[in-house]
């Protein structure tokens, strides 16, 4: 009994080790199999486009923002305002590096992102599922970076001529930390209030961005013009654009790039990439015919800046709802955008006497709010069925899906992003004019800031 037992004990301290080899290879079959379908997840269609769409967006600053600014401003400022599109796309990248990513799209509040992905920690090949299950997370971080660059850049257009160099740097620092990071996160993270997708609790369609980058920005731009006043000579001598041939080239390179910008929104190569583009295109031509009708009716002519402020303001007006409307809505609220901000910029503006030199807030802050509220009106399941119920079912979107209060959302939507655009904005202003002023003397501006501030002539 006793041999039999030590036997059976010998036999398994044989096997045992023996057992788990042969099954060592087996277990290693499944740990490739899960990394296998991992990377079968991926798509490398999904990750091209998307890094073509990351180029388009970065093309939208520089060079077409920079081109389209600089060609609006008086010959001595070119270099000046080029360079406030061209110097943001290396300061935003660092802070999105270190903490500006993890702080959009980091953890699950409803107001702000944490720290995990602080100095890209933990941002690799890998996919996030919660944002872009099949590319990698590196990519969804490019894409989403160059957002981010654009945004300030477009303040911008408000203080030209008159900002010190040292003083919009600064302003950009804490803008994209006060205002930028936490809007992004409250309506594209997971969790946050404004989100629609992901767990928010008072959803807001947002597809590309009308209430993070064209309210935030141009609300704030116009808190700018407002708290830096007039620029020397305003309204009564003559600020007419210097060269108009390269704002032209700068305004059809923010319409390509564009593309990247609403239709890249869609994360995929996809039939929803295609709705997009397809909308953003039909509300860009619309708005350039309605603001040059406008025009044309009122001053008897035409003009360039009209049309190419058109296109501008129904790229603008279209950001919101590119993802979530058809063609023809598409084509009427680009129409809209583009009477609507014709007459912000032609008549509101003269009616208070803001100087908004480059009109920033006239076509960002009026298109962006008009296109967020008219999103919850024409958004529908027939084009974005991402919105799902418990039981799997699609729900309404809009309106016109039979879901009217959804412009409510929307309108609480727009009142958040500009109630932290003007808050936030006179907080920064009257930090940096403590810290480092904010204007450039009277003489620097009457010689112009392209030698004043750089030493250069354009």
């Amino acid at each position: 009994m006793k041999r039999s037992i030590f036997f059976r004990s010998l036999l398994l301290l044989v096997s045992g080790p023996a057992a788990l080899l042969a099954a060592a290879p087996d277990l290693e079959g499944r740990v490739a199999a899960v990394e296998s379908a991992a990377r079968s997840a991926q798509s490398a269609g999904d990750n091209a486009w998307m890094l073509v769409s990351a180029a388009l967006v970065l093309m939208m600053t520089g060079p077409g923002l920079a081109l389209f600014y600089g060609g609006l401003v008086r010959r001595k400022n070119v270099l000046g305002t080029m360079m406030q599109s061209f110097i943001l796309m290396c300061v935003v990248t660092l802070i999105w590096a270190v903490a500006g990513y993890s702080l959009a799209f980091g953890g699950s509040s409803p107001f702000l992102g944490n720290l995990h992905y602080a100095f890209l920690n933990h941002v690799g090949s890998a996919p996030n599922p919660d944002y872009a299950p099949t590319i990698p997370q590196q990519t969804f971080m490019v894409y989403q970076l160059m957002f981010a660059i654009i945004t300030p850049a477009l303040i911008s257009g408000a203080f030209a001529e008159r900002m010190k160099f040292s003083a919009m740097l600064l302003f950009t620092v804490l803008w994209t930390l006060i205002v930028y990071f936490p809007m992004a996160h409250m309506v594209w993270g997971k969790g946050g209030l404004l989100n629609a997708f992901l767990g928010g609790s008072m959803p807001c369609f947002d597809f590309a961005g009308g209430t993070v980058v064209h309210i935030t920005s141009g609300v704030s731009a116009l808190v700018c013009a407002l708290y830096l006043g007039r620029r020397l000579g305003y309204p009564t001598t003559p600020m007419k654009p210097h060269n108009l041939v390269i704002s032209f080239i700068g305004a059809c390179l923010l319409w390509v790039g564009w593309f990247g910008f609403n239709a890249g929104s869609a994360l995929a190569a996809s039939g929803l990439a295609t709705s997009a583009f397809v909308a953003t295109h039909f509300g860009a031509a619309a708005a350039t015919l309605g603001w040059i009708a406008a025009e044309w009716i009122h001053n008897g002519k035409p003009s360039v800046l009209g049309g190419i402020s058109g296109a501008v303001a129904g790229l603008v007006a279209i950001t919101p709802a590119s993802g979530f409307v058809k063609p023809f809505p598409a084509l009427l609220i680009g129409l809209c955008a583009g009477v609507v901000c014709y007459f912000m910029v032609t008549k509101v503006k003269g009616r208070f006497g803001y100087d908004d030199a480059l009109d920033a807030f006239g076509v960002h802050g009026a298109g962006g709010t008009l296109g967020a509220l008219l999103t919850g009106v024409f958004a529908t399941s027939a084009v974005n069925d991402g919105l799902k119920d418990a039981a799997g079912h699609v729900l309404p979107l809009g309106w016109v899906d039979g879901n009217p209060v959804q412009v409510l959302h929307q309108l609480v939507g727009v009142a958040v992003a500009w109630g932290l655009a003007i808050a936030g904005s006179i907080v920064i202003l009257k930090i940096c004019d403590a810290v480092i002023g904010l204007r450039v003397t009277k003489e620097q501006e009457i010689e112009g800031l392209d030698v004043a501030l750089h030493g250069e002539e354009g």
